[in-house]
């Protein structure tokens, strides 16, 4: 499936999603309110996290019906799975809110953030209304079990938050910790918007746990890649500086594959850069970084990282029935690893 057919393909999910939240937003009683997180959730994104939801939904009530009942085209998906699935653009939303104001960010997606518009307080009270209102569907629409598992991966994704604060320029940090990181800020997230489509639609024990699989390794997979392009993407794409975790002292694969196996002098170089440079000391040596990683070859182990993370979660789905969704869920996949913003 090229990137055209998984774009068709996707593009009647992502126009009832966005329906959905639009709806939401319509009862806001404030209209800078309404404002704010409109421009939050509508300012670009590609809803990954909601397609999941949707798509692990169609999956699992597909395998689960009987062979010859219906088609899989004649499975329609309740109004109530779209709500559900907005809950994940609803909380990714807020978490960008909150992190560009702790960033002090000025941009995101090649736009002004909310802070930058509106001010730190604006933004925090916005980000603060989305990850309530997803809380507050996710128990309505979903039930107990789905606020458990939802509220289990905001938990994680502060713990993270906190994990990478102590581990900032920490040249030492092993690949174990770094997994931890992403596992929290990226992959928690995207393993409950998958198992909570799937436990919505009615999967087993096993099927749960073999989606939850496949979000775990696609959201350790898309946050690699993420890193990959940090150093390698073009900004214009991005939405953000070339080297910006590296002037961050975020460490991240690449770099941690680069300080363990560069000569002493480019490791020296890096060392020095992350605990005694500044931002700007970093910046200005960011074409010398990326030579020295390139050279080391830590952009090549994090790509090769990325594919086997990808092939895990792909190959947690060879039970499942064959059918479209699963197609897409495959060129959602390989769209992972093959994206440039």
């Amino acid at each position: 499936m090229n990137k055209q057919e998984l774009l068709a393909g996707l593009q009647p999910d992502i126009e009832l999603i966005n329906e959905s939240m639009a709806a939401d937003f319509s009862s806001i009683g404030s209209s800078r309110l309404a404002e704010v997180v409109d421009y939050a959730v509508f300012n670009g994104g590609k809803r990954l996290r909601p397609l999941l939801t949707v798509l692990m939904g169609r999956l699992v009530a597909f395998t689960r019906m009987p062979e010859g009942i219906a088609d899989e085209e004649d499975l329609r998906p309740p109004p109530d799975l779209y709500r559900l699935a907005m809950v994940f653009e609803f909380l990714h939303a807020a978490s960008l809110l909150h992190d560009d104001v702790i960033d002090h960010a000025d941009t995101r997606r090649g736009k002004k953030t909310a802070n930058e518009v509106w001010g730190a307080s604006t933004a925090i009270l916005a980000g603060d209304y989305l990850h309530t209102r997803a809380m507050t569907l996710a128990g309505l629409v979903g039930g107990q079990e789905t606020l458990g598992l939802i509220g289990q991966a905001t938990g994680a994704m502060i713990d993270a938050e906190f994990l990478q604060a102590q581990t900032v320029a920490d040249v030492n940090l092993s690949e174990e910790n770094y997994f931890a990181v992403l596992r929290g800020k990226t992959g928690a997230l995207i393993s409950s918007a998958c198992e909570v489509g799937a436990l919505f639609a009615g999967a087993d024990r096993d099927q749960r746990a073999a989606i939850r699989t496949f979000g775990d390794a696609l959201g350790l997979a898309f946050q690699v890649v993420d890193d990959l392009l940090d150093y390698l993407g073009d900004s214009a794409s991005t939405g953000k500086a070339i080297g910006n975790d590296f002037c961050e002292g975020k460490m991240t694969l690449p770099l941690i594959h680069a300080i363990k196996n560069s000569p002493p002098p480019q490791k020296q170089l890096l060392t020095d850069l992350l605990t005694s440079g500044g931002p700007a000391d970093r910046q200005a040596r960011i074409a010398d970084v990326t030579a020295i990683i390139a050279e080391a070859g830590g952009f090549y182990y994090a790509k090769q990282g990325a594919e086997t993370l990808v092939s895990a979660a792909l190959e947690a789905l060879a039970d499942f029935k064959e059918c479209e969704s699963k197609d897409i869920l495959h060129g959602l996949a390989h769209y992972v690893l093959s994206r440039d913003k």
